[in-house]
C-alpha cells in the first residue's frame, strides 16, 4: 500500500521541501498541509497514515520556540491527534517540530498528554544559534525509527533552543529505563563529548526521544538534510559515494512502520 504522509506547514516553516523530498524518496505520497486547513476542517489528520512536523521557526518562535504552533495543536486538534497517536500511526517532529511536540505535551508521553511539561527544550548553553554538523549515537536499538541505522552517524543541527532539559532526575531515569532515549550527541568516534559535539548542552547528551508507545519521535538534528549524499559537506571525499544519505533511513523506517499499522 502507498502511505499518505502529511507534512505540516505554518508561517515560518522552512524545511518542508527537504522533508517532502525525503518522504517521497522513502516511498510515501506526500501532501504539505497548512495548519489553518486542519483547523478549518478542510483537511483531516485522519486521512493520513504518517505525519511530520518539520523544522523552521513556526510563527517566528514568538513566546518560545514552537510554542504558538504547539498551542494550536493542543487547543485546536487535540482530539484528532489523540486518535492518530492512539492508532499507533507514526508522528515525527524535527527540530522546531520536536519543540512543538514537547510544548504541546505529546512528548515524552509518559502518561498521555504531558500537561505539566516534564521536559522542555530551552536556550543553548552557548547563548547563540548553533548551525553545525555533529554525530549521533543510536541509543535504542528497539525503536521503530532506528532500524538499519549505524551505531554512530553524522547529521546537521540548526537551532537556538535545543537543550533538552528534564524537570527532574526521576523523569530522566524513567525515559532511560523505558528506552525512550533514541539518539545522543557524541564525537566522531562515538564517545561522550561536550561542546561542540553536544551543540546545546542537552542533559545526558539527548538528541532525540520517543513517547512511551514508541510511535512519536522528536529529534533536534535534521535527517532530511542528509537524506541525499551530496548534502554531506565532505561528499567529494566519500569513497564510494553512498546511494543515500543516512538520514533517509529514519523516513524509510517511518513509512515501513506506517504500512504495518494501517
Amino acid at each position: 500500500m502507498t502511505i499518505k504522509a502529511l507534512v505540516l506547514r505554518c508561517a515560518g516553516t522552512n524545511c518542508n521541501g527537504e522533508t517532502t523530498w525525503a518522504l517521497e524518496k522513502a516511498g510515501a505520497r506526500v501532501e504539505e498541509v497548512h495548519i489553518n486547513a486542519l483547523l478549518k476542517g478542510e483537511k483531516k489528520v485522519s486521512d493520513f497514515q504518517l505525519m511530520v512536523i518539520p523544522g523552521g521557526f513556526s510563527f517566528g518562535d514568538d513566546v518560545a520556540s514552537g510554542k504558538v504552533l504547539a498551542n494550536k495543536l493542543l487547543y485546536g486538534l487535540r482530539e484528532s491527534l489523540d486518535a492518530f497517536v492512539s492508532a499507533k500511526k507514526p508522528l515525527i517532529g524535527i527540530c522546531n517540530g520536536f519543540q512543538v511536540l514537547v510544548k504541546c505535551g505529546l512528548l515524552p508521553g509518559l502518561d498521555g498528554w504531558d500537561k505539566d511539561l516534564s521536559v522542555t527544550l530551552t536556550d543553548n548553553d552557548s547563548g547563540k544559534f548553533e548551525c553545525r554538523w555533529t554525530f549521533m549515537k543510536t541509543a535504542s536499538k528497539k525503536s521503530i525509527f532506528t532500524k538499519g541505522l549505524p551505531d554512530v552517524f553524522p547529521l546537521p543541527v540548526a537551532h537556538g533552543e535545543g537543550k533538552f532539559l528534564p524537570s527532574s532526575d526521576k523523569v530522566l531515569k524513567t525515559l532511560e529505563r523505558n528506552g525512550q532515549v533514541v539518539f545522543r550527541y557524541v564525537d566522531p568516534q562515538g564517545r561522550k563529548a561536550g561542546f561542540p559535539w553536544n551543540p546545546n548542552g542537552s542533559t545526558a547528551d539527548i538528541a532525540g526521544i520517543v513517547n512511551a508507545a514508541g510511535n512519536v519521535l522528536g529529534m533536534m538534528p535534521h535527517p532530511e538534510r542528509y537524506a541525499f549524499p551530496h548534502q554531506h559537506p565532505h561528499w567529494t571525499r566519500l569513497k564510494p559515494l553512498p546511494e543515500n544519505g543516512v538520514g533517509l533511513q529514519v523516513f524509510k523506517n517511518a513509512v515501513r512502520y506506517a504500512a504495518q499499522v494501517n
